[in-house]
């Protein structure tokens, strides 16, 4: 694990997760203004403020690397062998409609690989981070690995748009197959903290269309999942990155096999 002026890049992840989460529980049940981005599509004013405590932090501890942040966009050149990517409020609208289930998520990519990341959740004060190579659970400062576990048979299915992939491809499909049905227990929470949760053992997968490459929302799920032991290929089986895209991630190689084979029926079904 390298250390940078002290600080191991996997605990700076960390401490900047935290440090986002801190300003979105404060503001919380406030009256935020809203910023519109695109049709459906907005941030508010905690986005914002988490936004820039996660980057003044990250700049003040890595001064020579990129950032690419959500609603700040990126700076840094753009072949930076090591940039940071920043998703400060994943879940806006769950936010804004006082639902708390949202996440904040800070990643970083060296090259081509993810080496450290951090997920927390502003309001049951976990943080789940990974060095690139073990994944645990922060909770008042004591740590626990994450065990990813199939057990629950709850499914998180991202159903926001855009989709890249239909019609041979489209996550909703995956509830209307009575596979589905008699194995798993969809769920649909709006935010990629779901993705954390699969390498805790809290959801046996979850499922996505999209081109997650240096994704602010997906990257530092991925790492997590995958150094915790889970099963993670796009949609169509292939490594992440190549092919049809999206994210099939799961607890086990059993209820991947299975969802992948729902996934393929469903688009062969399409052609």
């Amino acid at each position: 694990m390298p250390i940078i002026n002290g600080e191991s890049d996997a605990h700076l992840a960390l401490r900047a997760a935290q440090a986002g989460a801190d300003v979105v529980r404060d503001m919380y049940g406030g009256s935020l203004a809203r910023i519109e981005k695109s049709a459906g599509d907005f941030a508010t004013a905690a986005d914002l403020a988490a936004e820039k405590t996660i980057v003044d932090l990250l700049r003040a501890a890595r001064p020579e690397d990129a950032v690419t942040g959500e609603e700040s966009g990126s700076t840094g050149t753009e072949a930076a062998r090591r940039r940071w990517l920043v998703d400060p409020l994943c879940g806006t609208l769950n936010y804004a409609v006082r639902n708390m289930l949202v996440g904040v998520n800070v990643a970083l990519r060296v090259g081509d690989e993810i080496t450290a990341a951090a997920t927390a959740d502003p309001f049951s004060g976990e943080v789940f981070w990974t060095d690139g190579h073990r994944a645990r659970v922060r909770l008042d400062g004591t740590d626990e690995e994450l065990t990813p576990s199939a057990d629950s048979a709850l499914v998180d299915v991202n159903l926001d748009p855009p989709f890249p992939n239909a019609p041979g491809f489209q996550a909703a499909r995956l509830l209307a197959d009575p596979r589905f049905v008699q194995r798993f227990r969809p769920r649909v929470v709006s935010t990629t903290l779901a993705v954390a949760w699969v390498a805790a053992g809290r959801r046996a997968a979850y499922v996505t269309d999209g081109d997650l490459r240096d994704s602010v929302h997906f990257s530092a799920g991925i790492a997590l999942c995958r150094a915790a032991g889970c099963t993670v290929t796009g949609i169509d089986g292939r490594p992440l990155h190549t092919g049809a895209g999206g994210l099939i991630v799961a607890a086990d190689k059993e209820t991947h096999a299975a969802l992948l084979t729902m996934a393929e029926d469903r688009a062969g079904q399409r052609a």
